[in-house]
């Protein structure tokens, strides 16, 4: 898929959780190209019209099925861009999206059992997925979510309509606050070394629980990581 440029509009920004807003981008009538797993490049510099270099940007995962018509993403602030996200995204506000890189679930994979890990945020590239027509094509999915605490599942409504999609969905939301962190021992006793795992979340989770699932035997191309951060 070739990736082009989209001026985007900014239509709606959602701030439940304090620190993490989900931004919603229609492309004015350019459909977007996507598929699901895939992440964008947004540039919010006023003065960039789309023609020369591209200027400074960051990465990010879209959310929504590339059924949508628009684009959401949610970010945490962490570091000077974000926090410029935060005080430049407003709504009707312009910005240029790029689009699409990745191969997250393009990559070769079992559709049986297949379970999913997600971090915090990292669930959003999976939900991609969740809310696709393609994803009633997996048997038995499994998803094991991890979250601070329950304000900071704020994806129910994404998560629901996946079960509707696929009804053999199972989900396992995991909140530190009560049951302590993901635990990848345990992941991996339930569901064993013959079905292909996609991990999403913190560096640092996504190396831990790598290393734990290839030296239990998982084989390296069962491993899938959503790591181009």
């Amino acid at each position: 898929m070739i990736v082009k440029k989209y001026k985007a509009t900014v239509e709606k920004i959602e701030n439940v959780i304090e620190g993490v807003y989900t931004v919603t981008f229609s492309s004015n009538g350019r459909k977007f190209q996507y598929s699901p797993g895939q992440f964008l490049h947004i540039a919010i510099d006023s003065e960039y019209d789309g023609i020369g270099q591209w200027p400074d940007s960051r990465c990010f995962s879209m959310q929504t099925s590339p059924n949508e018509d628009n684009i959401k993403i949610t970010y945490a602030i962490k570091g000077d861009f974000t926090k410029r996200m935060k005080e430049v995204l407003k709504q009707g506000v312009k910005v240029w999206l790029k689009l699409p890189y990745g191969d997250l679930f393009t990559r070769p994979h079992d559709k049986n059992h297949t379970v999913f890990i997600s971090g915090g945020t990292g669930i959003t590239p999976f939900l991609s997925l969740f809310t696709d027509s393609s994803f009633v094509d997996y048997q038995d999915p499994v998803l094991y979510a991890g979250y601070r605490n329950k304000n900071f599942n704020i994806y129910e409504k994404e998560l629901a309509k996946a079960s509707i999609i696929n009804s053999m969905f199972k989900i396992n939301n995991v909140y530190e606050d009560e049951a302590g962190m993901l635990n990848i021992e345990k992941i991996y006793k339930e569901n064993g070394n013959a079905h292909s795992y996609f991990i999403s979340g913190p560096p640092v989770m996504i190396k831990t629980f790598k290393n734990f699932l290839s030296e239990s035997g998982v084989v390296a191309d069962n491993i899938l990581t959503d790591d181009w951060e």
